[in-house]
């Protein structure tokens, strides 16, 4: 009994491993170079595009915008509405089908070097290493009681990363509530309620991510890492150990006796999530290449070959031949033809959109009248919707009957990016053998561009016999 208690707590150990925080050892290379090109790239656009003026022929505005209130999306001259609902579909299926092409060649190479959760822990553990020390001095910092000076760092530590969670918070909001009528009305205090709650919400949140849970997030919260595994095959590269190579280890490499291992555990010591590559691939593994640099370092000092630890496949570490030249895989085709697909559709889609939109609504309360030269006239609203962001003018004509025609005028001016409501009258005369609702047709054409045509269908009520 005993001994089955004991296996299971096993179990329960080996399948949630608590290490504690991670301090990582900082450490120089070409793939922390590129970590840090990234998290400048992306911090630029983000930080930097919500700032971005843009003038149209109405006046300047934020270039991307989210106007939930207006219901328009913003990118620059493009201007997006509800209806384009379907351009967003493609693109968020575009930005998974991508996802899954980079994770069958590389494994989980988004997660070390774009993903939000890596980019913003690796700028709030930089912070804490410039406040706090290196990696030994952080764990002797945590290590140690409680005293005026550890509260004194971890306090001006906790202050620099609430300013970080806040600014970020105030930038996110700031593409939905242009920020710079934002800063002002937080300033004053009086941010609306949602903008307020966004503000805490998203400080908040980017604050225990990326301050406190860090790795926990990669290791127990991603779902990602949880599927990735579906997604690879033997041709995957994902960062490994070149265990044929570096086994034994040996504190002293030993000509024929021993690997180019010579297990000084840099590479667990600058793993940002605290796992042995040496232990095979692991779920925890974000694809970093942090691992990659560090032993590169020790090789180098030890006259070995770089390399020991590297971007391989399954089928390098059995021992097959790395293939020469770029092959494209039946699963990598598949993700290939899909991002071509989705991209010409996405294309198609932005090309055919027609930026006029006509519904037509017959007035049900009088279904006709008859008038005292003895037309029939029906009574129609029209909701014209102007998708441009200039000024157009539009014209209306019907067909469907014969001498159908719209009583009044049938040419109306809409503001930029409006919806204006025209009520009007169509007549007929009487006609011989019809009668009852018969199918009529509106033709809604834009006076500046003759290719900006909406047909919309409806009805025309005509007397019994």
């Amino acid at each position: 009994m005993n001994q089955a208690v004991s296996k299971v707590r096993e179990a329960k150990l080996e399948f949630y491993r608590k290490k504690g925080k991670i301090h990582a050892k900082s450490v120089q290379g070409r793939y922390n170079t590129l970590r840090w090109t990234m998290v400048w790239l992306t911090q630029i656009v983000f930080y930097g595009a919500c700032w971005l003026p843009w003038t149209t022929g109405t006046g300047s505005r934020q270039a991307i915008l989210f106007d939930i209130a207006h219901e328009k999306l913003y990118l620059f001259d493009l201007v997006l509405w509800p209806q384009d609902a379907l351009l967003l579909a493609f693109v968020l299926i575009l930005a998974a089908t991508a996802l899954f092409f980079v994770t069958a060649l590389a494994g989980r190479l988004f997660c070390g070097f774009a993903c939000p959760q890596t980019v913003y822990t690796s700028i709030f553990t930089w912070i804490e290493a410039r406040v706090e020390g290196d990696h030994l001095a952080r764990l002797r910092l945590d290590q140690s009681p409680i005293s005026a000076r550890k509260l004194l760092i971890k306090s001006i530590k906790h202050g620099i990363w609430g300013l970080v969670a806040a600014w970020t918070a105030i930038t996110f909001v700031g593409y939905f509530t242009p920020i710079r009528e934002l800063l002002p009305a937080i300033v004053a205090f009086q941010a609306g309620p949602w903008e307020a709650f966004w503000l805490l919400f998203y400080a908040t949140f980017t604050y225990v991510q990326a301050g406190l849970a860090r790795e926990a997030v990669c290791q127990h919260m991603c779902p990602y890492s949880r599927f990735q595994g579906v997604m690879f095959d033997p041709a995957t590269a994902n960062v490994s150990y070149d265990r044929q190579r570096g086994e034994p280890r040996g504190v002293l490499r030993q000509a024929k006796s021993t690997g180019d291992c010579i297990d000084c555990g840099i590479c667990v010591q600058v793993c940002p999530t605290g796992i042995d590559i040496r232990d095979g691939l692991q779920y925890q593994c974000i694809n970093c290449g942090l691992c990659i640099d560090g032993c590169d370092e020790v090789m180098d000092r030890i006259g070995a070959p770089r390399g020991l630890i590297r971007f391989m496949t399954d089928n390098e570490l059995a021992g097959k031949p790395k293939p020469t030249g770029f092959r494209l895989r039946p699963r990598v085709l598949a993700y290939v033809g899909l991002l071509l697909v989705f991209a010409a559709l996405s294309a198609w889609t932005l090309n055919e959109r027609v930026l006029l939109r006509v519904e037509v609504m017959r007035d049900r309360g009088a279904l006709m009248r008859e008038t005292a030269e003895g037309r029939i006239e029906n009574a129609y609203t029209l909701k014209l919707i102007n998708l441009e962001e200039t000024h157009r003018r539009f014209g209306i004509d019907v067909s469907g009957l014969p001498e159908l025609r719209i009583e009044g005028p049938s040419e109306f001016a809409v503001e930029p990016g409006s919806i204006r409501t025209v009520s009007f009258t169509v007549s007929s005369p009487t006609a011989d053998g019809l009668s009852g609702a018969q199918p009529i047709e509106f033709r809604t054409a834009a006076l500046h561009d003759e290719n900006a045509v909406v047909r919309e269908k409806s009805t025309f009520i005509l007397p019994a016999p």
